[in-house]
This record gives C-alpha cells, structure tokens and sequence, in this order.
C-alpha cells in the first residue's frame, strides 16, 4: 500500500511540473461559465446555493458538437425544475481538450482547482487514463464517455462508464460476423489506446465463434493521406475480404475515399464500422451525395436508444438550443443529457440524507516541509465516496432507456442497431443486445421474454452489400500478391495409382490428383496452385509429418491419399471424403477339403439335442393320442415302443407309414411336419452353403485372432496403422514389420510367421483391393473391416477453401464424376473376401425355438383335451358287480364309488382299451339305468313268496 502511494504521489508531482508552466502561458483554459466560483461554504443543515460539475470534451469534434449542447440544455432543465435539487443550482464548466492527450491532459488538470463535485467526460481514452489516477486522488466522480474496454471501475475506483461499452460493441460486430459465416477479418483502427484495444477484445470474441482477426491494420492518429493509401494497398493483396472500421468519425471517411479509388468498394468486399460512422451522419447537418457514394453498403452499428416521447420532444427542441451548430445529433447528445440529469437525481439524494459539499487540502500535496507543492489548489471532495456510491446505485429512464450500472460500473443491457448505409442514408437491419443477440425485434420487447442467444434465433433483414448485390459476399479471395495455392503431394512409392511423379506441367498424376483437379474446375473462382513433392522417392513419406508441416504454414495444403484421423482433425481442416477406407487384414489362404462329419456341421450340438428330444416327444404323444383309437398303435408292448421310434424319425422324411385316426393327433402332427419342414430346408441350405462356397481358409480369423497371437504384423510404410496398432490395440512394437514395396508384402505373406514374415498385413482398404487385384487374388481379407474412415484433402485451420472443396466432391458424387475417375485408374477387379467361417453357418437353436414352442404348445393342450375327455369317461364306467344274496331297495344302495375302491391297475386297464369298447360299455350301462329307473316309476317292485 505504502508503495502504491509513493508511485501516485511521484505520478501527481510529474503532472505539476508539466501543468504549472503552461498554466502561466496559456491562462485558465476555456471555460463556459464566465464567473465559474466555488459553492459557498454550506452549513451542516442547508445546501450550497451552487454547485460546481466540470465537463472534459473536444467542442470542435463529432461527438463534442453533440455533447456540448445537450449538456447545457440538461443543466438549464435541471435548475429550471423546482422539483430536484431545491435551492441549489448546477453550474457546469466546461473546458475543451482540443483534440490533444497532452493539452487536454493539462485543461483536465486545470478543471480540478475548480472545486468541481463530478467531471463529465472525456470522450478520449487516452486523458481518460491519465486524469482517472487524479480523479481517484481528489475522491471526484468520473463521468465517462470514453468506450475503452480497458478502462477498468476496478482500477479506478472512481470511473464510471455512462455510454456503452466497446467490449460488447466487438462482441456485437463478432455476431455479425458469424451469422454470416465469414471465418477470417481485418481490423483497420487508429493506434491509440481506444483503437488497440477495443480491436483487441474483438479478436477474443471472434476466436469464440471459430472465426480470427487475419490481420490488425494500424495507422498513426496523424497518418497522412500516402500512409492510409499504402495501408489499404497492402490489405487489398491479401486473402481476407471482410474490414472492420474502427477509427474516430472525424477522420474515417478518409478511409473510404482511399477505398472507393481503389476499388475496394465493389462486389466481393464487405466493410463493418462501429459506432463512429452512424455519429458522423445522424450529427451532420446534411450529407452530400458524393459522401455516400463513398459508404455505399457498410454496415454499420449504433447505439441503440428506444423511441419514447421524451425523446421526441428532445429531437424537436434541438434546434431551438442555442449552442447546437449542426441541424442533427448523434447517441452521444443523448448520453450527455442523460448524465446531467442522472448527477443531478444523485445530488439530490445525496442533500437529502444530510450530505453537503466541502473540499479539503491533501496533506499528500505538500512536501515534508510543510512547504505547498504545485498541487496544493487542488482539493479533496471529501464527501465523494458517498455520492459516488448514490451514483453507483441509481436506477432510472432517461432518453436511452433505463440507466442502472452492473458490478463492473457498465450500463446494463447494451444494444446497438445495425445499419446498412444505402441511397441517401441508412436502413436498420435489425438489432444486438447482449440480452438476445442478432434479432430483427427491437431489444425492449425481448427483455420481457427468457433470454435466448441460441444460433437458430439470429436473424437479420436482408443487406444490400458493396456492388448493390443481395448475395451474400464469399468474404475471401485468393491473395493478389502472385503466390499460388502451395499443395504437398506424397511422392509414393508403392500404389502409385494414386498419386505419383509425372514429367508433365503439373509433375505429378494420379487419381488423387484428378479428383482434386475435378473439385477445382467446379468452384466459381480460380485457385492458382502448384504441386511440391513430399519424400525422396525411396520410400512412402510420413502422413503425420506432411500434416503438421501443413500446420506450420510450410505447405497451404496437402493432397493426396491422406486419410482423416481423429488427431489430424484437431490440428487441420479435411473436405469431405472423396474415398472411403477403414483397416482390414489381409492372410495367406489354403483350400481346404471337406471333412467326413461336414454333414454335422449346418446345426449346432444344442440344436441337434433339442431337435432329437422334439421327435421322441412328439412321437410319444401321437402314440398316447392314438393308442385308443388306431390298431397300428396297439400290441404287445415292444412293438409299441417300436412304433413310437419308427413314426418319431420317419416324419423327418415325411415316410411315416402309420396314418392318424384321432383329431387331437392329426393336430398335432400338422404342426410337427410343418417344424419338419422349416428344418430340413434350413438344414439344406446351410450343408448346401458349406459344401460349395466354404474352400477357403486361414489361421488368421481378423483382427481379433492377429492381436491375440505372437506373430509378427505387416505394416505400410507411413501408414497411419503403424501408431494406430500400437496406441489404440496395445500391440507391442517389436511385432511389426514395416513393408516399403507390394513385392516385400508377397514374400512376407508367402513366407509367413515361420519363415520370417508376417501372419498377416494390416492396411488401408484402397490399398488391400488395389495389391490383391494386382497379384491375382492370391490372398484374402479376413474379418471384417474394424476402423471407418475416409481420404481428403488437409487444409490449414479455418481455410474457406476446405469448405468449397467439400462441396465440389458431393457434386462430383452426385453427377458421377467420381465414379469415372475410379474406373479410370483403379481396377473394379475385387477379390471375394474370406469373411465367412464354418462357424458361422451354424443354425443354433436361437433361430428355430418358436417353432419348437407352438409345437410344444399343441403337444401339451391335445394331452390336457385327451385326458380330460378320458377321466370324464372313467367316472361313468364301473365293472359288473356280483349279485348280493338280500337286496335292497334302490334307494337304501350306496354309490358305486363309495363301495369299491379303484385301483391304478383298473385305471391303466381302462386307459388301455379300446375306444370302441368304452364306448359300448357305457351304451350298455346307459340301457341298463333306463330300465331301472322305468321298473321304479311302476311303484311294483319284486318281493319273496
């Protein structure tokens, strides 16, 4: 702390030195109020009768000419109104900058022995900076229009922002940007601290949106006419198209001038200004048409203030103010009005809860002599805290809305209307807020809705850009500095279909290289480039070496069989795949013979055991079904169980002999030859399927059987497969072997792990059809493809180029295009893949178990229905019982089931009869109840002699 003091009191005392002799030379400095005095000395019970408030503005600039008179015209309405500050008087003194840091400096300083109790202004970031640190000295509230974004409330303790904040005018312009889908910008700002840095923000907020600043085209604030002219020279041979303005609106049109001979004002190019602009044509008194002519399409941001009757009784007055000199005004007189009137509502507070006005001598200001200093006519506001705090707090409407300030002493909600200039003035094409982003609705309206920033909620009115063209601007060209595209192209050594070394113009051919001239013609501009071989020749280069020198601005691009990984994507921008690929296994292959027991192999050992058990089950209850109704069912038991056998296997064959009686068992074996069926034709096609296709085969499976063995794996040399084995499937280095040439993969594979080769070669799929075609299919893939991916075209991060590119081969896909160039250097030769192991032909019982429980179902709900039907049966049949000696009356004998017991024995014997003769037991036993019951009807029964 105490050096921080040391540091101010030195900083003051280098002030004063500068300050005091210009002081002499050049007077007081201007000054509005002819007799400006100090507030009397109040008493601690009444308010001062006056009270001073200095105003630091340039008078003779855009916004000063604004300012100034709505500054005066607050201060009239102020003490015009016995409503606010009771008594008490403003007086405002105003002192002129005059377009300078140093003098403007000094004139701050001077305003400061005036006993002021807050400072409007300045609108210079540069004074700004310097006359905070004394503004934080005399405890005096800064009022500030200066919109530097480094201008800090946590640095100057008493800084207050009360105009938008250029932070978030960048932010605004970056949306703009992004919602039209340019990627690359060039600022062109003055080099002073408001120019530097608010460009500096605006290169943050692009990164956000995936978008840079290309270049920052700076220039002096007194750059001359050549100076500007030489700048905008060297911009226009560059690539990007898209300029963003930010300069003073005193000087800018001179940057278009220079545009407009040059040029740059014309289709193609699109031109972006902040705020200044809109200043310097709402404030001029009349724009003449050969000035806008110059700014023909800009688009442009202002401040945005929502329309009130306040403020349309303040543009009516404007002309009738005395000080006004142009017949218009800008944001800023708003500003300026709204400030008076927002210090003023603050002083009234402040009197109110007893505050008063007095100024003290800081001890700090003289030596340790007690001798004054130079500043010692300067005087601490001691009771600044406090108003400064009441300020700080405000919240109410003024002529730009509602005027309450966040934690960061920023006005809250700022909004900006975005402009298009065209004709004789300028349209609004809709509206950002850091509320709600880009929308064509005005932001008061959203501030009552749920904030939404989402992309698909931006929206804006169409723009008539430079050239009166509706289309929206590409926002880059290739750079008129006479330097072609410069393209890396791998000089391969195997597979040079693809791309290799040519004597012609271009010096390389290939089918890499036609599909990516194809993808060129289709684009709407010319792309001068030149092809630059990547290798030596001897062998294939490193893909990932080609790539990172793309990153490193050593190549523009690269071109050729590159293929698009996860890792590349993170460092470069690929187009669209023109070629799909993906890793696959390529092994040696044997034709193998058939084995004796192939015959087993179409079912799996479950499906055989399942289907085995379903024939012995069926059979036994057609046997049960039938044995009661059908003689070829009956006999002694051996024959039975015969029978039961030979129908259960028979009906594979559909060469049972037995016919079925029963209806319970014709529905049953319905259902059971319809499962019959679906079997033997499953099981035709899958022996059919081994027998024929199966004559292929090889130790390696796919990838998954490679890993997991200790044999040595073949590699291309420079492929992507080499890391990808080692990072992704922790194979272990020392198994691969690198291959440099199509002939070192056939002694490999023919040698095999043995013989010192390899199991088996893990490469790209282009390059496996392309080696497999060339050596007459005398090896196979195995397995199945295990990666996904593609070949395209690297380009470095964020170039628009990629994103053309992309959408000249979807054309060339869709027109056919592609197709020919493939055929014309590739051969449509394939070889049939070693995919399909006996394994898996197998039918297992997943594939046939609702079959085997509809029939399973049948089978149980006949033998419910059948022995339902038998029991039903059994309780009506009984014996012949013997005829007892004494009978008893009909009446008096107790029931069948009640006297004799029945036996298992007497129910299997029941079971095992024959349908016909139950059924003729129970006709007789019928008969034999109804002459009963007629002999009881009689009333005669028999009785003894």
């Amino acid at each position: 702390m105490e050096a921080n003091l040391q540091r101010k009191r030195v900083f003051l005392l280098l002030v004063t030195w500068i300050w005091v002799p210009l002081a002499v030379l050049g007077g007081t400095g201007n000054n509005n109020t002819a007799n400006a005095t100090a507030p009397l000395a109040p008493s601690s019970s009444s308010r001062p009768r006056v009270v001073n408030i200095g105003a630091l503005f340039t008078a003779n600039s855009v916004i000063g000419k604004s300012a100034e008179p709505a500054l005066l015209a607050a201060v009239n309405d102020v003490n015009s109104d016995t409503s606010i500050l009771r008594g008490t008087k403003l007086n405002l003194i105003f002192q002129d900058t005059n377009c300078s840091g140093f003098v403007g400096t000094v004139d701050a300083l001077q305003l400061m022995e005036k006993e002021v109790v807050a400072t409007v202004g300045p609108q210079s970031s540069g004074i700004a900076h310097v006359i905070s640190h004394v503004m934080n000295e005399l405890q005096v509230p800064l009022l500030s229009f200066a919109t530097d974004p480094t201008l800090s409330a946590l640095q100057y303790s008493y800084f207050l922002r009360t105009v938008p904040n250029d932070y978030f005018q960048m932010y605004a312009i970056a949306d703009v940007v992004d919602y039209f889908g340019w990627k690359e910008v060039i600022a062109i700002f003055v080099d002073d601290d408001n120019g530097r840095n608010g460009i500096s923000v605006l290169g943050d907020a692009l990164s956000k949106k995936r978008a840079k600043l290309s270049y920052k085209a700076a220039f002096s604030p007194g750059a001359s006419s050549s100076e500007i002219d030489d700048l905008l020279v060297s911009v226009n041979l560059m690539e990007a198209r898209v300029y963003v303005v930010h300069v003073n609106p005193d000087t800018g049109l001179s940057i278009f001038s220079k545009a407009k001979n040059l040029g740059m004002m014309t289709g193609g190019y699109v031109w972006i200004t902040t705020d200044w602009l809109p200043s310097f044509l709402d404030s001029s008194n009349s724009v003449n048409p050969e000035t806008m002519d110059l700014i023909q399409g800009v688009v442009a941001l202002r401040h945005h203030t929502p329309d009130s009757n306040q403020k349309k009784m303040f543009a009516s007055r404007w002309k009738n103010f005395k000080d006004a000199e142009t017949s218009g005004f800008n944001s800023y007189a708003l500003y300026a009005y709204d400030t008076i009137w927002l210090l003023a509502r603050a002083l009234d507070l402040f009197f109110k809860d007893g505050g008063n006005v007095t100024f003290s001598n800081d001890p700090r200001l003289h030596d340790t002599n007690g001798s004054a200093l130079h500043l010692s006519s300067m005087q601490v506001f001691d009771q600044g805290p406090n108003l400064f705090q009441i300020l700080v707090g405000m919240n109410v409407t003024g002529l730009t809305g509602q005027i309450q300030f966040d934690s960061e002493k920023n006005l809250v909600r700022p909004a900006y209307d975005v402009l298009n200039i065209g004709g004789t003035g300028s349209r609004t094409v809709g509206y950002w807020s850091n509320y709600s982003g880009l929308s064509v609705v005005p932001p008061e309206v959203l501030y009552s809705k749920p904030p939404n920033t989402s992309t698909s909620t931006q929206h804006l009115y169409n723009v008539i850009w430079p050239g009166e063209t509706v289309t929206r601007p590409r926002g880059w060209v290739f750079p008129h500095n006479g330097k072609p595209l410069r393209i890396a192209v791998p000089f391969r050594v195997t597979f040079k279909e693809f791309v290799h070394k040519d004597k012609g113009p271009s010096g390389v051919k290939g089918y890499c290289i036609d599909v990516f001239e194809a993808a060129i013609d289709l684009l709407p501009y010319p792309v001068p480039h030149v092809y630059i071989l990547y290798g030596d020749g001897k062998r294939n280069p490193s893909f990932k070496n080609l790539v990172n020198d793309v990153l490193t601005d050593k190549y523009d691009a690269a071109v050729g069989d590159v293929t698009i990984t996860t890792n590349r994507t993170r460092i470069v921008d690929f187009t669209q795949p023109y070629m799909e690929s993906g890793l696959v296994v390529v092994a040696p292959i044997k034709e193998i013979k058939s084995s004796p027991w192939a015959f087993l192999k179409p079912f799996t050992l479950q499906m055989w055991s399942v289907t085995g058990v379903f024939f012995l089950f069926v059979g036994t209850v057609v046997w049960i079904l039938e044995h009661r109704h059908n003689p070829e069912f009956r006999g002694p038991p051996r024959q039975q169980l015969v029978t039961v056998f030979w129908f259960s296997f028979s009906t594979m064959f559909f060469a049972h002999r037995e016919n079925t009686m029963s209806t319970l068992g014709r529905l049953v074996l319905i259902f059971w030859l319809f499962v019959v069926l679906i079997i033997n034709s499953s099981y035709t096609a899958s022996l059919t399927s081994i027998l024929t296709v199966q004559q292929l085969s090889s130790g390696i499976q796919g990838i998954d059987s490679l890993i997991s063995s200790s044999d040595p794996i073949g590699v291309q040399d420079g492929s992507f497969a080499y890391n990808y084995l080692i990072e992704e499937l922790g194979v272990s280095e020392s198994r691969l072997r690198i291959l440099k040439t199509e002939d070192e993969y056939v002694s490999a594979l023919e040698k095999g792990p043995q013989g010192g080769g390899v199991a088996g070669i893990v490469d790209e799929l282009p390059y496996v059809e392309l080696f497999l075609s060339n050596n007459k299919c005398i090896f196979r893939t195995v397995g199945q493809e295990f990666t996904k991916g593609g070949w395209g075209f690297a380009f470095q991060r964020d170039s628009p180029l990629g994103v053309d590119l992309s959408t000249a081969i979807l054309q060339l896909s869709e027109n056919g295009e592609l197709q020919r160039i493939h055929d014309k250097w590739l051969t449509n030769n394939g070889c049939s893949s070693q995919n399909n192991q006996a394994d898996d032909t197998q039918l297992s019982l997943k594939s046939f178990w609702g079959l085997f429980l509809i029939c399973a179902i049948a089978c149980v709900l006949a033998l419910i229905v059948f022995f339902c039907r038998v029991y039903c049966q059994f309780r009506r049949y009984d014996p012949e019982p013997e005829e007892p000696e004494i009978s008893e009356p009909e009446s008096a004998r107790p029931s069948r089931r009640t006297l004799r017991s029945v036996s298992f024995k007497d129910l299997i014997d029941f079971v095992d009869r024959r349908e016909s003769e139950i059924k003729e037991i129970l006709k007789r036993k019928s008969s034999d109840n109804k002459r009963h019951q007629s002999q009881s009807s009689d009333g005669q029964p028999s009785s003894p002699v």
